[in-house]
Formats: C-alpha cells, structure tokens, sequence
C-alpha cells in the first residue's frame, strides 16, 4: 500500500493553497466544504476566487509562494501548473512535517486528493495513490449512482442514537448485531426510501424494548424493469434488487435484467403468457403477502413499468389490504422505450400531436378499447400484447376511420439485442407478423410517426448489429399539430 488513506478533521483548521487559476478553485471549494480556513497564494487569481477573497470567505495573498507561508498550516495544495513552483511547495512541506498535495504531480507532494462520494456523515475515498486517476473518477462514478443520495440520512441518524445505544447494549457484539439489524433491516430501508419519521419512531420503540431481535415485518417492492435493456433500470430499481431475499418476476423480464438481481435471492417465476399461466393473478398476490409476513424483503419485478398494463395497482390492493408495506419504483414503459430503440417518436409537432395506449390483448372478452379514439387522425395508437389480434386491430381501426396507407410498425423484442422492427402499413398490418407470431413481447405503433424510422433509426442499425431490421415506411402528408395531449 503506497499511501496511507486518512480522513482529516479540517474544520476551522488553516490550509494553504498555492496557485490562483481553476485547478486551484477547485481545492478551494473541496477545502471549504471540508469547513476549513483557507489561505490562497498567487500573484493572480481567477473571478471566482477573487470573488471568495472579496467577501471575505478565503484570505488572498497577491503575490508569489513564500516558505514561511506554510507555516502553522495543517495542509498545503500546491496547484499553480508549474512543475518548479510545485516542487517547492512540496519541498517545503517535507521540512515542516506539513501534508502536501501537489496536483497532477504526485511525486512533488506527500498526500494524495483522492476522489471521494459525497454522503456526508458518510464520505467514501477512492484513490489510485496518482497512477489512474481517471480510473479512479470512473470508480467514484459508479458508486455515486450505487449510493443513494438518502444514505447520508441514515449514518445521521446511527450517530444520533450512537450514545443511547451503548447505554441500553453495553456489550459490544450486542450493539453491532443491534445495528446491522437496523441498518439492513426496515428501519434503515425506511430511512432510505424518505419515511424518516417512521423510521426513528420504529428506533425509538426498539430501544424501549431493550433492542432485542424480534420478528421483522417484511415489505414488498413493486419495480418496472423496464423494456429489456437492463441498462435502462432506474438507479433505484438496481438498489432493491440487490437488496431482495425472493423475486417474484414476470415472463417478460429476460435474463439481462435478472442478472442485476442479488446472487443469493431465492428466484420464482411466476410469467403469464396467453393461454398459460404460472400462477393466477390472485395467487401471485398471495404469494407476496404471504413471502412479506415471513419478514422477508420481496422484489416483485414486473417487465415495463408496473402501472401500466401490469396490474401493478391490483397486487397493491392485495398488499393493503393484508396491512403489508411495500414500495413501487416505476420503470421506463414499453411505448417509450421500444419506440425510442426503433427510431419512432410516439409524437411529433408535424405529425401526431396525442399518443393512446392500449392493450392488444384483454382478459376479458368484452373489454375493448375506444376504438373512436384510437383511429383519429393526428395521433399515434400504441396496443401492448398484440401481436396475436393484428387482423382486428387493424379491421377496428379502419372500420372507424383510419386510413389504410397509415404507416404502422410492429417491434419485437424491443431495446434488447434480438430487437425486430417492421415498418409498414395499416392496410398490411397482418403481414408484417409473418414469423413473429410467438416472438413475444411485441409493440404496434400506428401513426404517421412510424414511417419517421426510415430516418431516425439508430440501435439496430448500427455497424455490426445483426439483429433484422425492417426498412419498409409509408409515408402520408404532415399534419401540423397544435397542442400535446397525450
């Protein structure tokens, strides 16, 4: 290990730094969030720092680095972009025993600025001790979309109770089994997902008990994957699922996306398919009930966004009704994800100035859309799970009034490697489904906008994509629209 990672109080503390341009404004902003007092050494300094000298926030001195400067200081930053100037700043701090960072120059300092995630009480430092310092930002990257922005909140809250804690567990193992419980348990999920004031009540009625284990309740969350492109889950999505016991997911999730899941979750399937179901919808709500009163955290993955034909709001009345917490994280649905990935705005200002949704595919035979609506000129119809009723979709929509040369575009496997577009018309709907008819999860867009893929296509018509790609379009007269309202 070359470099001894240290967290410094700096709070009130005098720190220098040497250099007036933006390199050194940065240290300048790092140190102050780190409540230090800073002193800048230059004969010139940028807006921004001359503004900071102005108020009165860092103290200026107009002219070039002087040894004596450093004394008293706690930590010199040497930043001024000149190799010679850095080095003497760093040979400085050598002989006054003074940490030194010299930026960009590792070897001229003895202390590295390393990338840090902000959660403050929580702070995490990555450094690459100066070899991949890019590496390193890369790293910081990635946590910083693992993290989530409310941890901070939860290591607030653990040191608010630090004292009280020890009072009631005075032995060490109890305190940290009592605080893995909380924190990994409901009440740091709790914390995490913004109910705070549930969060302390539940600490707080823990601690009166003497913070013995208990029975802890379970909690479901409900969360969209998305279209199949695992690289489109919310950053909230990718969290629960790495925090889950079971997963309870859907046909249609593929395997990309369950990959995500945490290793050790115990998986069930329970996907539903025309014709054949896994498990009832009434079945799948019990099971969820039933996986959450044996306190366990339960992931219902449900493909698309959970709301949106995904009778995510019935498994929720389930929930309710059983008295069982639960969260819902919504997920990119498949009208905008798949028509996105095929080049197909689902509205235009020239084209469709409404967009309706609906469902190809009922489980009940009297369930039929507006079909008035969905066949209005200027608007763009979007039927989920239709691949198997196109000659009706199409016979309904022309029976209502829509044009025959409409451009229409049917989407397999939509956002994901094995995507299949083809574009064509109203008139001839059936016949783009030839040899599609169980490569299932498919989308039908019909709308002036289809025929725009010929155009704006871009995922599956890049260099080495294999995937077919149909490139037939119809195109009919613009329409000018006048408002969005759908």
């Amino acid at each position: 290990m070359a470099y001894l990672p240290l967290f410094h109080d700096l709070h009130r503390r005098p720190c220098l730094v040497v250099g007036g341009g933006t390199v050194a404004a940065r240290k300048v902003a790092l140190l102050r969030r780190a409540g230090a007092r800073i002193t800048v050494v230059a004969p010139e300094i940028d807006a921004e720092l001359a503004e900071l000298a102005a108020d009165g926030t860092i103290a200026h001195r107009a002219r070039p680095f002087r040894e004596t400067d450093a004394c008293g200081k706690v930590l010199v930053v040497a930043a001024t972009g000149d190799p010679a100037v850095n080095r003497t700043v760093g040979a400085t701090g050598r002989t006054l025993g003074i940490p030194v960072n010299a930026v960009d120059d590792p070897e001229a300092g003895t202390a590295i600025m390393p990338a840090l995630v902000d959660r403050s009480p929580l702070v995490v430092a990555i450094s690459s001790g100066g070899a991949a310092p890019v590496l390193a930002r890369q790293i910081r990257a990635r946590l910083e979309a693992w993290l989530p922005d409310t941890l901070g909140r939860l290591a607030a809250l653990a040191a608010g109770y630090r004292d009280r804690v020890k009072a009631v567990l005075p032995d060490l193992d109890q305190r940290r089994r009592f605080w893995e419980r909380v924190l990994d348990g409901p009440i740091g999920r709790a914390v995490l997902a913004g109910r705070e004031s549930a969060a302390r009540a539940a600490l707080e009625a823990d601690l009166s008990e003497g913070g013995s284990e208990g029975d802890e309740p379970g909690e479901v969350y409900l969360v969209g994957a998305g279209p199949g492109d695992p690289d489109l889950l919310t950053l909230k999505a990718a969290r629960l699922m790495q925090e889950c016991d079971v997963v309870l997911h859907d046909r249609l999730v593929p395997e990309a996306v369950l990959e995500r899941v945490r290793r050790d979750a115990e998986r069930i399937p329970v996907g539903k398919a025309p014709g054949c179901h896994t498990m009832s919808q009434a079945e799948i709500s019990e099971r969820l009930v039933v996986e959450a009163r044996r306190g366990r955290r339960v992931l219902r993955l449900k493909g698309g966004d959970p709301f949106v034909f995904g009778r995510g709001g019935e498994e929720l009345e389930a929930l309710a009704d059983a008295g069982v917490a639960y969260q819902v994280v919504p997920g990119v649905t498949a009208a905008t994800g798949c028509a996105a990935y095929a080049g197909i705005p689902l509205t235009h200002r020239a084209h469709a100035d409404t967009c309706l949704l609906a469902t190809g595919y009922s489980c009940r035979e009297d369930a039929e859309p507006d079909w008035s609506a969905l066949a209005g000129d200027g608007r763009t119809a979007v039927f989920y799970m239709g691949l198997r009723r196109l000659e009706n979709i199409r016979e309904r929509l022309l029976a209502h009034g829509r044009a025959p040369g409409t451009p229409a575009a049917v989407i397999v496997a939509g956002t994901t490697p094995g995507q299949t577009v083809r574009v064509g018309t109203l008139g001839d709907l059936p016949e783009l489904s030839e040899g599609l008819r169980s490569a299932s999860p498919a989308l039908i867009i019909v709308g002036e906008v289809a025929a725009l893929r010929k155009r704006l296509a871009w995922f599956d018509t890049r260099p080495g994509f294999a995937a077919e790609a149909g490139t037939g379009s119809a195109a009919g007269p613009p329409r000018k629209a006048v408002a969005i309202t759908g």
